[in-house]
């Protein structure tokens, strides 16, 4: 994919709204059959940010660059890459997606990033699973209005086929993390997203497919939730017709 020269905030304004819209309205939307996997949602939420107020990782306060750099130790060419922390601090800025690193106390997936979202509930349509967990999850009452538009169901190693639906908040709703499920909330700035070095391929033993990178500040997010930010960029943001879905995760994300 060809890299971005966007270097500066992107404005959170009505003009940002229409060009995402109407590049995930042109998408079409590939949904995979469950067959025996569980469906879940995610949500990419668009909303404003600033630098000085949503800048922070306050989960890595208190260690020091050797504690941060272990928390990496899992991460497919992370030791081959001096640039990398494991922290997000300094990554908000003007129109940003909403991130979260989930809690050490969940039984799936502890510590790692996500998007607002999860499992379907027995009756839930997967729209209607994915505004639950945004209300659930980080305090945030969306609608059908909010809906900009849908992205491709992304199957996991784990066992669900997850469908991402992107929504903009463009009023003064404040998300709140939910401390039981959530350790830390990001407002990521999509100058992260159009970053020259973003996305990065890695090769692993495990795997005939490419494991997918997304940088964000001093870490790197993988699949499934980076899977989708880059297809968030590239559909939604650049208006590109680009798949995601035979991307592969990190051993550690199998589990």
């Amino acid at each position: 994919m060809p890299s971005s020269p966007q270097t500066a905030d992107v404005a959170h304004d009505e003009a940002l709204r229409e060009q995402l819209a109407a590049n995930l309205a042109r998408h079409d939307v590939r949904r995979h059959p469950a067959l025996g996997r569980k469906r879940a949602s995610v949500a990419v939420i668009v909303l404003d940010s600033h630098a000085d107020l949503h800048g922070a990782d306050p989960e890595f306060t208190g260690l020091d660059a050797t504690q941060r750099r272990d928390m990496l130790a899992e991460v497919p060419g992370a030791s081959d890459d001096p640039t990398l922390t494991g922290h997000v601090e300094g990554t908000a800025g003007g129109a940003a997606v909403l991130l979260t690193r989930r809690g050490s106390n969940l039984r799936g997936h502890p510590r790692q990033w996500a998007l607002p979202g999860g499992r379907l509930d027995e009756g839930e349509t997967a729209l209607q699973a994915a505004i639950r967990e945004c209300s659930e999850e980080v305090g945030l009452t969306l609608t059908g209005d909010d809906l900009l538009g849908q992205l491709d169901d992304y199957p996991t190693r784990s066992g669900y086929v997850v469908s991402p639906f992107v929504f903009w908040l463009s009023d003064d709703r404040e998300p709140v993390a939910n401390p039981a499920e959530v350790a830390s909330m990001h407002r990521v700035s999509l100058r992260e997203l159009v970053r020259p070095d973003s996305p990065r391929f890695v090769s692993i033993p495990e795997s005939d497919r490419p494991v997918v990178q997304v940088p964000i500040g001093g870490d790197l997010i993988h699949a499934p939730t980076g899977a989708v930010l880059y297809q968030f960029r590239a559909v939604a943001y650049d208006g590109l017709d680009t798949r995601v879905d035979e991307l592969e995760q990190p051993v550690f994300a199998w589990r």
